[in-house]
């Protein structure tokens, strides 16, 4: 299920924007994420204030879906899934941070459709 969503034209050249808005279509097996806003400061099992700025490598990211490809068969929009931030692309549309990502680079899918699974509930 592919979908569509707008934004607006490329700048022109003495840097107005027009004021119309131009339909995108996530293609091929892309997912569209949007990360949450608490990515800065977080806090340990125990209690300890890790802050924005520390580096923990190797450490993945959860991000909900906000639009899918037509080739994407795991993934639905709404869902949380989990993929590693190193292996992604920035985008900005209509001011808001998405990160776009292939279905492949995805490791896990949380979503109350899911039937089965391993047991864990995030």
């Amino acid at each position: 299920m592919a979908t569509t969503t707008t934004t607006p034209p490329p700048s022109s050249k003495n840097g107005d924007v027009g004021a119309t808005k131009l339909p995108i279509t996530v293609l091929a097996d892309r997912v569209l994420v949007q990360v949450g806003q608490a990515e800065g400061e977080r806090r340990s099992r125990a209690g300890i204030l890790i802050p924005a700025t520390a580096q923990v490598s190797r450490r993945l990211t959860w991000a909900e879906a906000v639009a899918v490809g037509p080739h994407v068969r795991s993934v639905k929009i709404g869902d949380n899934v989990l993929f590693n931030p190193e292996d992604r692309f920035e985008v900005e549309v209509q001011g808001e941070e998405y990160v776009i990502l292939r279905e492949r680079d995805i490791h896990a899918v949380a979503a109350t459709r899911i039937d089965g699974g391993t047991g864990l509930y995030l």
